[in-house]
C-alpha cells in the first residue's frame, strides 16, 4: 500500500470521526435545551405557599386560559409546551372543583389533577350578582360535584322541603362565592344560600334609613334585586337607589327595564320594544304604580344596603352614558338633553 493511500484513509478515518462527533454534540446540545425547556415547564414545581394549599377551578375555565395565567404571572416559561402538552396528552377538560396542590407537584402533575374531577377536594360554588334563581338552579343541575336532592322539585315543593317561608324564590339567595364538600347536597347548599341573605337583610333593615316608601323588608329586597340589575358600578348604587325611592314617595311609576323584562320571561329574546313597554304584566313598572310583586334577581349585600340607604340628592332620572356608567338628573329637561346625548355616543360608535 502506498503512503498516499495510507495518508488517505486516515483523513477520511478522523474526518469521519469529528463528523460523528459533532452529530453527537449537536444531539447533546438539543437534548440540554429540550430538557431546559421541559424544565421551566412541564417539570417546573407548581407555585405552593407552604405544604399545600387549594387550588379553585371555575366552570368553564379552560387549560388555554389557566396557562396562560401563570405564564403572565411569571410563574413558568414556554406555555406552548404545557398546550401542546394538553392536546396531546390530556384529552379531557378542567373540571370545576377545590384542588390540593401539595409542594413539589409538577406543572404536568397539576395540569393530569384538574382534568379528574374526582380529584377535587371540595367544590368551587359561583353565584353571580344579578342572576335569576333559575339560572342558579340551573347551574346546580349541571354541576357533576353537587348530589341532588331538591334541585328537580317543582319550585312550590323546593321552597316547602328547604323550609323556606315563601311562595316565590326569586332573591332569597345570597349571590357570592362558596366552597362546599366534594358531593355536598343542594339541599344543604340552598339552605346556606338563603340563610345567608335572610340574615343580611335582617341586620339591613334594623339600620335602614327613615323616610323608607317600603311595607316591609320583603318590599326592600324586591328593591335591591332592581338596584342591582340597573348598575353594575357600585358607586352609583345608592344614587338609582334614591331615584326610585323618591319615585315611590311621589307616586310615580318607576319605569325600569329589567322589570318588564323579567316580566316576559321566556319571551325576552334580548331585545326589549315599545310594545313589550305598553303589555302589561305584573312586573311591567311601565304599567303599573310601585313595586313588582317579588324580586327580579339574586341582589348582593351592596344592593341591599343601597337599598336601605337612598342617596339624598332630588334626582329621579338616570340614563346610560353609552360610555359606562349612567347620568342622573333631577328634572325632565335635563334628563331629555342626557338622552340625547347618549343617543349621540351610540351613533358614533355605531359608525366605527
Amino acid at each position: 500500500m502506498s503512503a498516499s493511500k495510507s495518508s488517505s484513509k486516515k483523513t477520511n478515518k478522523t474526518n469521519s470521526t469529528g463528523f460523528l462527533k459533532g452529530i453527537a454534540l449537536v444531539l447533546i446540545g438539543i437534548m440540554l435545551v429540550l430538557g431546559l425547556i421541559l424544565k421551566s415547564s412541564l417539570w417546573k414545581a407548581y407555585p405552593v405557599e407552604g405544604q399545600k394549599q387549594l387550588l379553585a377551578i371555575g366552570s368553564g375555565e379552560t387549560y388555554s386560559g389557566f396557562i396562560d395565567r401563570l405564564a403572565k404571572e411569571g410563574q413558568l416559561s414556554f406555555p406552548l409546551v404545557l398546550k401542546l402538552y394538553q392536546r396531546i396528552m390530556i384529552h379531557d377538560t378542567m373540571k370545576a372543583g377545590v384542588y390540593e396542590i401539595r409542594q413539589g407537584m409538577s406543572m404536568r402533575e397539576v395540569m393530569e389533577m384538574i382534568s379528574n374531577a374526582e380529584n377535587a377536594q371540595m367544590n368551587r360554588i359561583l353565584v353571580i350578582e344579578g342572576t335569576t334563581f333559575k339560572q342558579l338552579i340551573d347551574a346546580l343541575k349541571q354541576d357533576e360535584l353537587v348530589t341532588k336532592e331538591v334541585v328537580y322539585l317543582p319550585t312550590e315543593q323546593l321552597l316547602k322541603e328547604l323550609d323556606i317561608p315563601f311562595s316565590h324564590p326569586e332573591g332569597l339567595f345570597a349571590p357570592n362565592t362558596y366552597f362546599f364538600a366534594k358531593g355536598e347536597t343542594d339541599r344543604k347548599i340552598l339552605t346556606n344560600l338563603y340563610q345567608r341573605q335572610i340574615k343580611t337583610l335582617d341586620q339591613a333593615w334594623e339600620q335602614r334609613a327613615s323616610g323608607l316608601p317600603y311595607q316591609n323588608k320583603y318590599e326592600a329586597l324586591i328593591m335591591a334585586s332592581i338596584i342591582e340589575k340597573e348598575t353594575s358600578v357600585d358607586s352609583e348604587l345608592q344614587q338609582v337607589s334614591g331615584v326610585f325611592v323618591r319615585r315611590l314617595n311621589m307616586g310615580m311609576r318607576l319605569q325600569t327595564d329589567p322589570t318588564v323584562i323579567y316580566g316576559m320571561g321566556d319571551a325576552y329574546t334580548g331585545n326589549i320594544t315599545r310594545k313589550d313597554l305598553r303589555t302589561p304584566t305584573p312586573y311591567n313598572t311601565y304599567t303599573m304604580a310601585g313595586l313588582p310583586p317579588t324580586p327580579i334577581a339574586l341582589p348582593s349585600k351592596k344592593a341591599i344596603e343601597a337599598a336601605m340607604h337612598p342617596d339624598n340628592s332630588q334626582n329621579i332620572y338616570f340614563v346610560a352614558t353609552g360610555n359606562g356608567g349612567h347620568k342622573f338628573s333631577s328634572n325632565l329637561q335635563e334628563h331629555n338633553q342626557a338622552v340625547q346625548e347618549y343617543l349621540t355616543v351610540l351613533r358614533s360608535k355605531n359608525k366605527e
